[in-house]
């Protein structure tokens, strides 16, 4: 076969060139694809056609490793003190023109008030939602080009923690070579340098996200979680009702006296509701539980205008253990800068 610079010096005014339509590289094109484009030169001589020549080039598609990270949700996420396997959810999606295995880690903020402990990565089962149903995982394995997998990155609150702190914390993930086999992570990408090779070469092509700098094949994007804690103030006090000498007036702490004990539950302004508040006090020997009287929940910060939560039905709210002495009660939810109330009456031994 002729090459084509040579073929054209004996092309006449007749002559026809026609190429074969190929289409144009577009991005998400295989990775080792190899893309060929062939002429075909059609011409006469003397007005005699003579044989076509035809010439063609081809070359392979080079990998371009790109990956995209981001929190899903929009908004910060609320946890409270001592909180364990607490969420956020991140979306990752493989936007390279290959299939790739990601590895995951974190980075945890210094410049925020409290880091999270005992951090793992779950792979969501399609709902959205961090539960039992999402896999344990190390890295995403074998994520096809164009695919998108969902991430909970799922760690413990300190007991320490205050209301309105918060932790920021960053996925990353960066792009590994798919090993064509599942369970094993394979090698990191890593750009392919100087010329263009005939093989398939690798080009980084990520953004910058959060934590990381563009072209390094990773990508990360940040989550927070602000913790919601109430600030409770606990207050017992004693008031004297009556005695069996003076009755009601100017009554004194003697035996046969009934006292009343008040419990109060405070929690501060701006802070978060408390919820599940159970109240647990163990009478001292010297005095022994009024059953006529009740104890009495939800009352206000004067101990008053409480609910007997003995009668409470069809769950009584409070009970009394007459062989350990226990009163045990159940307050409803305090938001802040609201203050409930136990009381009940004694006689002292």
């Amino acid at each position: 076969m002729r090459k084509t610079t040579q073929l054209m010096g004996a092309v006449s005014a007749t002559a026809l060139i026609a190429f074969t339509s190929v289409p144009a590289l577009a991005v998400g094109t295989n990775a080792g694809d190899t893309i060929t484009n062939n002429v075909t030169v059609g011409y006469s001589v003397g007005g005699v056609e003579q044989a076509d020549e035809t010439a063609s080039d081809s070359f392979t598609v080079d990998r371009k490793i790109d990956v995209t990270v981001a929190e899903l949700g929009g908004s910060s996420t609320t946890v409270a003190p001592d909180e364990q396997d607490a969420a956020i959810t991140f979306q990752v999606t493989n936007t390279s023109n290959d299939a790739a295995d990601f590895n995951l880690s974190v980075d945890q903020s210094t410049s925020d008030n409290f880091n999270i402990s005992n951090v793992q990565f779950y792979l969501d089962d399609g709902d959205n939602v961090f539960d039992a149903g999402d896999t344990l995982i190390t890295f995403i394995d074998e994520l096809a080009e164009d695919a998108q997998v969902t991430i909970h990155v799922v760690g413990d609150i300190p007991d320490t923690v205050t209301n309105g702190q918060t932790a920021d914390v960053a996925l990353i993930a960066t792009a590994h070579a798919a090993s064509g086999s599942t369970g094993s992570l394979g090698a990191i990408y890593t750009a392919t340098s100087g010329a263009n090779t005939a093989g398939v070469d690798n080009v980084l092509a990520d953004g910058a996200g959060d934590v990381d700098s563009a072209n390094n094949g990773d990508f990360s994007d940040t989550d927070t979680f602000v913790v919601t804690a109430a600030d409770l103030t606990v207050t017992k006090t004693s008031t004297i009702i009556s005695d069996p000498v003076n009755g009601a007036s100017d009554p004194k702490a003697i035996p046969g006296a009934v006292i009343e004990y008040c419990i109060t539950v405070a929690n501060a302004a701006g802070v978060g509701t408390a919820t599940n508040v159970d109240i647990s006090d163990t009478l001292p020997g010297e005095v022994s539980f009024d059953t006529g009287d009740g104890i009495f929940v939800d009352g206000n910060a004067s101990c008053a205008s409480g609910t007997d939560g003995l009668l409470v039905t069809p769950t009584p709210t409070a009970a009394y253990n007459s062989g350990t002495g226990e009163i045990t009660a159940q307050l409803s939810d305090i938001p802040a800068g609201t203050t409930r109330s136990v009381y009940f009456q004694v006689e002292i031994n």
